[in-house]
């Protein structure tokens, strides 16, 4: 299970100098049902769904992704995989774009932001996160 950056992925991150707008992909699996045995003040007075957890964890993230100069360029049902282990799944993809490195983690570490952060530990099972830089074909 994968939910958050480890000290060593921030620090491959900044490492690739990543210098103007990125992408981060992010490739999410949901629990069955939401646990917020991490968050039990953020918990809703009845079980609900992993999705029904992240759909709140996006709500109360789109502003603060907003106010950063971040947007979110793709968001879509996701499935079983075509190319890799036949019993993988990815239920969500997004594709958000920040206009920087720098204000992804202004983002990312504001504190009423990370107020909501329960929401997507409720909700997840795995995910992963890809940092993408656009390049020209060749």
């Amino acid at each position: 299970m994968h939910l958050d950056p480890t000290d060593a992925s921030v620090r491959r991150l900044l490492e690739r100098n990543i210098d103007g707008p990125f992408t981060m992909l992010n490739m999410l699996r949901f629990r069955e049902w939401a646990d917020y045995s991490a968050s039990p003040g953020l918990a809703p007075p009845e079980r609900i769904s992993g999705r029904a957890a992240y759909d709140r964890y996006v709500r109360h993230t789109i502003p603060f992704l907003h106010s950063s100069g971040g947007t979110v360029d793709f968001f879509a049902e996701g499935g079983p995989v075509f190319v890799g282990p036949g019993e993988e799944r990815w239920d969500l993809v997004m594709l958000i774009r920040q206009a920087s490195v720098n204000d992804f983690f202004g983002f990312a570490s504001d504190e009423s932001y990370m107020a909501g952060v329960g929401h997507r530990t409720a909700a997840l099972e795995d995910s992963r996160m890809v940092p993408l830089v656009a390049r020209d074909l060749p």
